[in-house]
């Protein structure tokens, strides 16, 4: 008796000792990291903000404001990221807020004033057609 508990013994642990294959891990895909590029209105609203950041600096600090800067313009013809957003409610804001920045460069006692003027023109404009930046845009204004 004693013996064939010693080989079942001997056998349950040979069994267990059975080594199994491991089972292939399945390739998934691994996403490719795709960089984000900016549209052209995207990178020329990036290149406006800078540049009324500067402004505003200058304004507060009652330095000359210098000139105009032409590259506003290129908001006419800039490649939006979603084409349809360039609409006539587009092209009309845009417009206005055009006319307010120059406004702050022709009327420079009133700089403060038209330069608050033209952020709300850009406030007015992403309440309707992106409004991801406009806490940002707020910050521009002068108290």
């Amino acid at each position: 008796m004693k013996q064939i508990c010693l080989i079942l013994l001997a056998l349950t642990l040979l069994l267990s000792c059975d080594k199994k294959e491991a089972v292939p891990v399945k390739n998934e895909k691994k996403s490719e990291f795709v960089m984000y590029e900016m549209s052209e209105m995207a990178a020329l609203m990036e290149q406006m903000y800078v540049e009324n950041a500067k402004l505003r600096n200058r304004i507060i600090a009652g330095d000359t404001l210098g000139g105009y800067p032409d590259f506003y313009l290129k908001i006419k013809t800039s490649k939006m990221t979603d084409i349809q957003d360039n609409d006539q409610f587009f092209k009309d804001h845009s417009q206005k807020f055009l006319e307010a920045q120059e406004l702050i460069y022709r009327d420079k006692d009133q700089a403060k004033e038209r330069f608050n003027a033209s952020v709300d023109a850009c406030i007015k404009c992403h309440e309707v057609k992106c409004g991801g930046p406009i806490t940002r845009i707020k910050k521009l204004y002068i108290p």
